[in-house]
């Protein structure tokens, strides 16, 4: 998932923002929660990336040369973006 810088930020503003929000919490340090909730965004998305760029690297590993687009990519790479997943505990 590729999101931009500004993005993230925004979604940050909305997380913390629907929390407050629904009185799920109550924030003691609004700049403080703010710094989390985009800390915790950028760590997902460098996370992804890691996962989607190995889930890839093994479909272009494979001998019989998979096509990207095709249905057999589209499986393969499902597959491995779900063992990635799962390695990095997610």
């Amino acid at each position: 998932m590729i999101l931009s810088e500004d993005r993230q930020f925004h979604l940050a503003h909305v997380v913390t923002d629907k929390v407050w929000g629904d009185d799920i919490a109550d924030f003691s340090d609004d700049d403080m929660a703010l710094k989390a909730a985009k800390m915790a965004i950028i760590a997902f998305v460098k996370a992804d990336a890691e996962i989607d760029k190995k889930a890839r690297e093994k479909v272009a590993s494979l001998k019989r040369g998979v096509i990207e687009g095709t249905r057999e990519w589209d499986i393969l790479y499902k597959k491995y973006y779900e063992e990635e997943s799962v390695r990095h505990g997610n």
